[in-house]
């Protein structure tokens, strides 16, 4: 890929002219790291790991692939690093997946690693730590579920091809350290089946009887040579690994050389790095037994005879150092001889003081005797028998003059108390009197503010009253029901007329029969005649009576002749 070169810089003016572009060394470093990058990219390459020691200081890991003809250095940052499932190692042969690029600072390029995996094995490793990982995640793998080898197994088990080396290193090896009975169970240790005849052969030794006709090994060994990794994956298959973990007899591996590692090993309760040190993980070393045994029993006795001889010579230095009764009774002897000699002047010395301090208290009952101090104590006796009596009477007077005073000052108080009590219940009662007075005029007041507006209202409804109109000389016209008619439309057979002194019954076809006949000359209506019409002057009367009666002791009224039309309805009439 061709890349434009930078723009030229203007050559000195005393110098000679060129056409040559000038590059400085950080743009012909940063031109080739991308002519190279863009040219490849990502890249698989194969070679063998040379010069690793290991990650850096800064978590990074550098290193070199190689080949027969070539070398190109190789660099895993750290973060991709902790990511790879197969890590360096010195001489692996191995395929890496990275991008080439330059590192400007040495004027070398380099790949950037970002997988890595063993040359030709790569499918093989990626579902081998897939199984693992799964297989992990079940507890399989777990420490807790190891068991120790029996130290001295009676029955060794062996499951591997009878016909391979295997076998032979294992029994020559059993029989130079400690020979024990060796059951083998003839399997395949590759190929197809191998898998399920090793699976078969372990739950196979499982299920023999303790005691039984064939005895039950108490240890197992599941061995294998060397080999390529297609060649132990039997020891990798899943009904294998299974199979040991059920085991209930501890069970060695020892499948493929130290650095050979099969998921069998993950599982059994202990891996040997061959088929030899399988043999010896199985049994100790007879010959080492015996002289350890005999080395045991050395000391055994040189440590009871070394306690025994020091025991002995601790006693006799404590014998040694033990003095004779003689001269342990010697200074308890001396003491008390002392304590004898200082006894009889201590005993008169003890007599002498008590002596004198009994004098003295002669002495002081003769200077004082116990009759005189009777006598003393008889005077003051004489002398305060008459103050009891008379501090009695003395404080009882003052008691009294005391309740007499207070006596007075209970009544003073009394009185006072009474006097304010008058006077408070006076005050109240005027108080009272002034209260009722103001309640009976506000009541007063309150009255006479209801009764106008009571009269207020009276007239309000006189003058919206339609007894007004009817005292104005109109009459309103009920139907049988009571109902006003207002249109000729709604007239009944039998009405009701309503006159301002009174009510008329009539009948519609009368009235309309006396209209007939009531029409002068000039065909202008007259009033009905009720001797024309027919009608009976009593209804007129019967219908004043049921006029509302006037209220009793209300004044005189004016007649309905004179007072139609200055009278107005009240709210007490109907």
């Amino acid at each position: 890929m061709a890349v434009p070169p930078p723009p030229s810089k203007p050559a000195a003016s005393s110098g000679p002219v060129s056409n040559v572009p000038e590059w400085s060394v950080g743009d012909l470093a940063s031109a080739l790291k991308r002519t190279l990058e863009d040219a490849f990219g990502h890249v698989r390459l194969r070679g063998e790991i040379s010069g690793f020691r290991g990650q850096h200081s800064s978590g990074h890991a550098y290193f070199s692939l190689k080949d027969g003809s070539a070398r190109i250095d190789a660099v895993v940052w750290k973060g991709t690093f902790n990511r790879l499932r197969q890590r360096p190692q010195e001489g692996l042969e191995v395929v890496a997946t990275g991008r080439i690029t330059t590192f400007p600072g040495k004027s070398s390029y380099q790949i950037v690693i970002e997988t890595l995996e063993p040359a030709g094995i790569g499918a093989w490793m990626a579902l081998l730590e897939e199984r693992k990982r799964v297989l992990a995640a079940e507890g399989l793998f777990a420490s807790e579920r190891k068991r120790p080898i029996p130290y001295l197994p009676r029955i060794v088990g062996v499951v591997t091809s009878p016909t391979g080396a295997v076998i032979r290193d294992i029994l020559h090896r059993l029989a130079d350290r400690f020979a024990r009975p060796v059951l083998v169970w003839p399997v395949r240790v590759q190929g197809e089946g191998a898998a399920e005849e090793i699976a078969a052969a372990i739950r196979g030794f499982n299920a023999l009887v303790p005691g039984g006709a064939i005895p039950r090994p108490e240890v197992l060994i599941v061995a294998r040579g060397g080999g390529s990794i297609e060649d132990l994956w039997a020891f990798n298959e899943e009904c294998v690994v299974r199979a040991a973990s059920e085991s209930e007899i501890p069970l060695i591996s020892a499948v493929g050389h130290e650095t050979d590692t099969t998921l069998i090993d993950f599982v059994s309760d202990r891996r040997a790095p061959t088929p030899t040190g399988a043999a010896e993980m199985a049994v100790p070393v007879r010959a080492d037994l015996v002289a350890e045994v005999v080395d045991l029993g050395r000391r055994q006795r040189e440590a009871v005879q070394r306690r025994l001889d020091r025991e002995r010579s601790d006693l006799r230095a404590l014998v040694r150092a033990m003095p004779d009764v003689d001269a342990f009774l010697a200074g308890k002897r001396q003491r008390l001889d002392l304590a004898e000699a200082r006894l009889g002047p201590a005993l008169a010395g003890n007599a002498r003081v008590f002596r004198l301090r009994v004098a003295r208290l002669v002495e002081r009952f003769a200077r004082h005797p116990p009759t005189l101090a009777l006598a003393q104590a008889q005077g003051r006796l004489a002398r305060i028998g008459e103050r009891p009596g008379a501090a009695l009477r003395h404080d009882v007077a003052r008691k009294g003059e005391g309740l007499s005073y207070l006596g007075r000052r209970l009544v003073l108080a009394r009185e006072g108390t009474l006097g304010r009590v008058r006077a408070e219940q006076a005050r109240s009662r005027d108080r009272l009197g002034a209260l009722q007075a103001r309640l009976v005029q506000a009541g007063d007041r309150l009255t006479e503010r209801r009764a106008d507006r009571l009269a207020g209202l009276a007239g309000l409804l006189g003058s919206l009253s339609y007894r007004a109109v009817l005292a104005r000389g109109y009459a309103l016209v009920r139907d049988a029901e009571g109902q006003p008619v207002r249109i000729a439309a709604q007239a009944t057979p039998a009405m009701t007329l309503e006159f301002a002194d009174g009510f008329v019954d009539v009948r519609r076809d009368e009235i309309q029969r006396g209209f007939r006949h009531g029409h002068g000359d000039s065909g202008s209506p007259r009033a009905p005649d009720p001797a024309d019409a027919g009608l009976d002057p009593a209804p007129r009367k019967s219908a004043a009576k049921r006029a509302p009666p006037r209220k009793k002791g209300a004044a005189q009224e004016p007649q309905p002749e004179v007072a139609a039309a200055t009278r107005q309805g009240t709210l007490f009439e109907l």
